[in-house]
């Protein structure tokens, strides 16, 4: 994490409660999907009176890599004097690195007189870490912020058992010999078992993955589609790497391996294959497997935010407006990973906008049966009524403007970098498309959930 900010100024230009019987559309993987859909209608801004308008300079992250198979990144060149804060997003948390936006922005060189500070608010955390920078900007704090995550499943902490905490704890208090023998005598074997993380909640004790299970089953999401929406993730971000598209991309050198420059697990296979897998969570009858879930992931992050008056004084091009968002929050039983659901009536409510505005959405895909457990939730009116307590449903996204260069089911879900890679393929696509707004949203443990709209900067 260190590299990727130190890169980053090196490298930037400046020039089951319910059952909802609806249906979801038939999901392809044409070539149709395959290709970016081209707006070039123009709309209002969403810029406000008196308002400070805050822009996305630049953002970059690193190869995504599937736990156990390498490592992180960097990239940009911006006087580091200029940065007046950096704000990071990271779930599994080093104990010796608590803080580790501020370890890595010393290890990268920065001065030590600049602020840095942490969150963590499970797959959403880089988002909270952007939102965090957008309002020190907005309230006239700062001006420039960094803000970014970072996630390295394939070293996770590991604990001792509780009770081996307990008596290790107890010895070094003891003073004399005859204490010490005493706590040792208490000593069994099975205190040497060690307490590996879960993905659980907490309060229900619930892996994240029997939850999606249900969900699916609740919305009757079938395997079959959820397979097929899998496989056009990873089609569709094998397209996506294979044209160059993923410039967010920065080559990153893993100490004692070779140079890493792009995700690697993209692994398009087929839907014959895919349904030979066994349920990874519901056994024997459920419906989600290894091939539709995310995986375990590796990787980092970065974005370079400031005020657009600093940007330009700067001498900057901005790539995007970061413009309304909004936090959620349910029942963290069973709607667990509706965040999405709940998330972009109100965000659209807020910029004054519908769904019809939207040129690109960017969804975290945690699941097949999640995203498309959403799509139901999004398109139900009795769902909207009974237990969002609105009139009507907010509706579907297009497929053809929904994660045309693949999701976190194939290009990989770093738990605390996933929502900077979500606004930069939003800016890039609205970019590389001639749209004017994206839409990003995504659910997170807890029951809760984010959105956030992204405007394209006027080329």
């Amino acid at each position: 994490m260190t590299s990727i900010l130190t890169r980053t100024f090196r490298n930037l230009s400046i020039t089951s409660t319910w059952t909802i019987k609806s249906s979801v559309r038939p999901l392809s993987c044409s070539s149709q999907l395959l290709t970016p859909a081209v707006q070039t209608k123009t709309k209002k801004t969403l810029s406000k009176p008196n308002v400070k308008n805050i822009v996305v300079v630049d953002g970059v992250r690193t190869p995504f890599l599937m736990s156990g198979t390498s490592g992180l990144i960097h990239r940009t060149n911006i006087p580091k004097d200029v940065v007046d804060y950096i704000v990071y997003g990271t779930v599994i948390q080093e104990v010796k690195t608590s803080n580790v936006a501020r370890e890595a922005a010393l290890g990268a060189g920065f001065s030590d007189k600049i602020p840095s500070h942490t969150v963590t608010m499970a797959c959403i955390s880089s988002n909270q870490a952007m939102t965090t920078g957008f309002g020190l900007i907005a309230s006239g704090q700062y001006d420039v912020i960094v803000a970014g995550g970072v996630e390295l499943m394939s070293d996770v902490p590991i604990r001792h058992s509780r009770k081996m905490r307990k008596l290790m704890l107890e010895l070094n208090k003891a003073k004399t010999l005859g204490q010490r023998l005493s706590l040792a005598s208490k000593f069994r074997l099975n205190f040497l078992t060690p307490e590996l993380p879960a993905v659980a909640e907490f309060s229900t004790s619930e892996t994240m993955g029997h939850s999606a299970d249900r969900l699916a089953a609740a919305f009757s999401v079938s395997r079959a589609e959820q397979d097929e929406y899998a496989l056009r993730s990873h089609q569709l971000a094998k397209e996506a790497q294979e044209q160059g598209f993923l410039t967010d991309i920065i080559a990153f050198k893993v100490p004692g391996k070779d140079t890493v420059t792009k995700d690697n697990g993209i692994r398009p296979s087929s839907l014959e294959q895919m349904s030979k897998l066994k349920p990874a969570f519901v056994k024997p009858y459920g419906t989600v497997t290894a091939a539709n879930s995310s995986f375990l992931t590796d990787g980092a992050s970065a974005m370079l935010i400031m005020s657009e008056e600093k940007a330009l004084a700067l001498g900057y091009k901005p790539k995007a407006y970061l413009r309304d968002f909004v936090y959620v929050s349910q029942d963290p039983k069973d709607q667990l990973l509706l965040g999405p659901t709940y998330a972009t009536p109100k965000v659209l409510e807020k910029a004054g906008l519908t769904l019809q505005d939207i040129d690109v959405f960017e969804f975290h895909e945690a699941f097949s049966g999640q995203i498309l457990a959403n799509f139901k939730a999004m398109d139900s009116d009795w769902f909207a009524k009974n237990y969002m307590g609105r009139k009507s449903k907010v509706g579907t996204p297009p497929l053809e403007k929904f994660n045309t260069w693949g999701g976190s089911l194939s290009l990989g879900h770093p738990f605390g970098a996933t929502g900077c890679r979500l606004v930069m393929a939003a800016a890039n696509r609205l970019r590389k498309g001639g749209g004017q707004y994206a839409l990003i949203a995504a659910c997170a443990a807890g029951g809760q959930g984010h959105a956030m709209i992204v405007e394209a900067y006027p080329k």
